[in-house]
């Protein structure tokens, strides 16, 4: 990855890990708890988001150690309490699913905003062609971000909407690897990483040909 192209993938992460804490707050204040609204966290300001170690140190780590091939982060998890909302349960999986579900529709929107560009004759090779890269690079960082919290492994938003299915001893003995969540998720990288990022190029190849029409 190019100079360039880290700028665009960084940019894209920041929006996509900004947007997805908020939608998270929006979701859970609809739902009946007002934790976030309290917490500051009911905001597109992106500074209450921000989590020095996730949004900022992670993915220049990332950047360094992988040179440049990988890249990722987070921003500060939004306070919730599943218990002023509505239906705790089911709300809980709202919650959860509506952080990825806005990654992709980020990926999607900047994929139309190239396609709608082109269709006022912007050559994605001419002029324009950093900012179509821009919109590529943000969109793909937003779908792996919207796949990888899709892992049902704690704290992951996947792990929500895996528990809302299981019966209740199961729910008990998977909340109990909550603590080792995050070695898990190291340990996945390390091992399925390469495959986990190749299974996504077939969205990376639609999303590509909705922004350059290629």
């Amino acid at each position: 990855m190019n100079f360039r192209g880290t700028v665009f993938f960084i940019i894209g992460l920041f929006i996509g890990v900004i947007l997805h804490e908020y939608m998270h707050a929006r979701i859970a204040d609809w739902r009946g708890d007002q934790t976030p609204r309290r917490a500051g966290r009911l905001t597109l300001n992106p500074i209450p988001h921000i989590d020095p170690f996730g949004t900022v140190l992670v993915p220049l780590i990332l950047l360094f150690l992988t040179q440049g091939h990988w890249l990722f982060g987070y921003a500060k998890p939004v306070p919730i309490n599943p218990y002023f909302m509505k239906n705790p349960k089911r709300d809980m999986v709202l919650v959860a699913l509506a952080g990825p579900l806005t990654n992709f529709s980020i990926a999607f929107i900047l994929a139309l905003i190239g396609m709608f560009i082109r269709l006022f004759g912007a050559d994605p090779a001419g002029g324009l062609r950093y900012f179509f890269d821009f919109l590529y690079a943000a969109a793909q960082i937003n779908v792996i971000l919207g796949f990888f919290n899709l892992i049902p492994v704690p704290p992951l938003d996947g792990s929500h909407v895996l528990e809302y299915f299981l019966p209740p001893n199961a729910q008990r003995a998977y909340e109990a690897i909550a603590p080792y969540g995050f070695i898990i998720i190291i340990g996945f990288l390390l091992l399925l990483g390469n495959y986990f990022f190749s299974w996504m190029n077939p969205v990376f190849n639609l999303i590509g040909k909705i922004t350059y029409g290629v």
